[in-house]
């Protein structure tokens, strides 16, 4: 048998039916099996059963379809190797597989998924002809992402070369990622509920972090170096993929982002997206180092400038809303490395073209989502692994627990719960002083609490900003009355924090002495 063949057995039949038209059109005999050969045969395209090349019917519900020799030996025949072996046991080479998996990670995120759901869309046939397919690349073209269906009729139109060999390399790496990505996901969720049924003690973690983990990034782009010059560096993003973060943001404009401006505009981006007013965040060296709302994005950008000038220098900048051409005009004057915002008007990107090495990312995704997601931190010899920090309590007086004499103000309140926000994105030991929806200054990454109250104070005298009727937020609780007393000698009106020092009423005595008002939220916020 001389006519070539393509095997179609496809989960998802996003762009099946084209694909199938073209190897028709290069003369290529289809094979395939229930549902895809059914959606073949609907479009009026000529296909056979893999039961009619393997003589042996679909069984068990179509759990056993294409574990059979002369599909696995069409796939990893050697030619001309193996062509005797063939010839003798009437198996015909397979030239090209097209195979998705069945949807497992879509079934087991459904909420009323059950085990035995689960376990019914773990795919056996596919990844076996995948791999068998892949192993086998020197001769065939083995396809399971649609994506690449375009590609590869193009290659086959064009003969066989040198270069269609290193495609069909790089396609079989793809392939072993998939299938290494798809049972990994297997794994986890199987050996979660393995642990779930043994186990006589359930914890919040063991709820939602596997006792094995796989992971796997796919490498976006090489970096010209990484936090320093002598060390080497590239992106990688994970799977499924996200529009509304740093990874996959479009480029559209200025030099390439380096290790440092990716990192930092993923801080600015992840500050700015707690905020539902319109809002800027002005980052340097991972830190935000001036955030503000207000009812334009000019007023928020120019109060954020405000907070510390000499710092924003350099640094990257993040918005919330639509970029507008009077607030690029007043970005251009400064030297930033990044902006980044969910759009830009005509305007603001005229205006920004004139500054042409300022990087300038835009986003598909809706930045008030508070997606689920795992924070993960490389140790030496392991990974520590935990859930994202996205535990916000709502504003208002009811959100937290008073615990001063006094009550802070609605106004206080409010300012308040916007200090809190950016507390939560500042390096521990974190300080930050606000007023108006702004901050006035912020105190990070001190060893000492104390000092990165006094940080803040010194760095909104050096901005000549006014401190009294500021609010204070920490990070974490106050362990001695210092840092009270330090914010109340530049005029601190009220504070924020989590509140569970073995001094706590201490602190709040200290308070009260000073007149100031102070909330416990219950919530730590250490970021390190």
């Amino acid at each position: 048998m001389t006519t070539r063949q393509a095997l179609l057995s496809v989960s998802d039949k996003t762009g099946l039916i084209d694909f199938a038209r073209g190897l028709l059109a290069l003369g290529f005999e289809l094979l395939s099996t229930g549902g895809s050969a059914k959606a073949l045969r609907d479009q009026g395209l000529a296909v056979r059963d893999v039961a009619e090349i393997t003589g042996f019917p679909e069984i068990m519900d179509g759990r056993v379809k294409t574990l059979h020799p002369k599909v696995h030996g069409g796939l990893l025949g050697r030619l001309p190797l193996d062509a005797e072996v063939m010839t003798q046991h009437g198996i015909h080479a397979i030239d090209v597989v097209a195979v998705n998996l069945y949807p497992f990670a879509q079934t087991i995120a459904k909420p009323d998924c059950t085990l035995d759901d689960a376990i019914e869309n773990i795919d056996i046939g596919g990844p076996a002809m995948l791999r068998a397919a892949a192993k086998n690349h020197a001769r065939v073209w083995t396809v399971c992402d649609p994506s690449d269906y375009a590609q590869v009729l193009s290659a086959l139109a064009n003969g066989d070369t040198t270069t269609h060999t290193h495609h069909r390399r790089t396609l079989a790496a793809k392939v072993y990622a998939h299938t290494a990505d798809y049972d990994g996901r297997v794994a986890g969720y199987l050996s979660h509920q393995a642990e779930r049924l043994s186990s006589t003690e359930s914890t919040p973690a063991n709820a939602v972090l596997p006792p094995v983990l796989t992971l796997q990034f796919e490498r976006v782009d090489t970096l010209r170096y990484g936090e320093n010059p002598h060390q080497h560096a590239a992106l990688y993003r994970e799977r499924p993929l996200r529009t509304d973060c740093v990874t996959n943001a479009r480029f559209l404009q200025g030099k390439a982002l380096s290790y440092n401006n990716i990192a930092d505009a993923d801080a600015a981006l992840e500050t700015v997206r707690l905020f539902d007013a319109p809002a800027c965040v002005i980052v340097k060296h991972a830190n935000p180092c001036g955030v503000a709302c207000a009812a334009t994005l000019l007023d928020a950008y120019q109060a954020a400038l405000a907070t510390d000038p000499v710092s924003a220098f350099g640094g990257i900048i993040a918005f919330n809303r639509t970029l507008d051409e009077a607030t690029a005009k007043a970005i251009v004057k400064l030297f930033v490395e990044v902006v980044i915002a969910p759009g830009f008007s005509d305007g603001a990107l005229q205006a920004l073209s004139s500054k042409t090495n300022v990087r300038v990312l835009t986003l598909d995704g809706n930045l008030q989502a508070a997606p689920a997601w795992r924070d993960l931190k490389r140790v030496q010899g392991g990974l520590l692994v935990q859930s994202g920090d996205t535990d916000i309590p709502a504003s208002g007086a009811n959100a937290h627990k008073v615990v001063s004499h006094r009550a802070p103000t609605d106004a206080e309140f409010a300012d308040l719960h916007f200090a809190w926000k950016v507390a939560m994105q500042v390096k521990s030991n974190a300080i930050v002083y606000a007023k108006a929806q702004r901050t006035i200054g912020v105190g990070a990454g001190q060893m000492s609490r104390v000092v990165s109250a006094k940080i803040a104070g010194w760095k909104a005298g050096e901005a000549g900003l006014e401190v009294p009727g500021s609010v204070m937020a920490s990070d974490a609780f106050f362990p001695f009355r210092d840092g009270i007393d330090a914010a109340a000698s530049v005029g601190i009106t009220a504070v924020i924090q989590p509140g569970g020092s073995m001094r706590d009423q201490e602190v709040i005595d200290a308070a009260n002495a000073h007149g100031m008002a102070m909330v416990f939220t219950g919530i730590r916020h250490f970021k390190h």
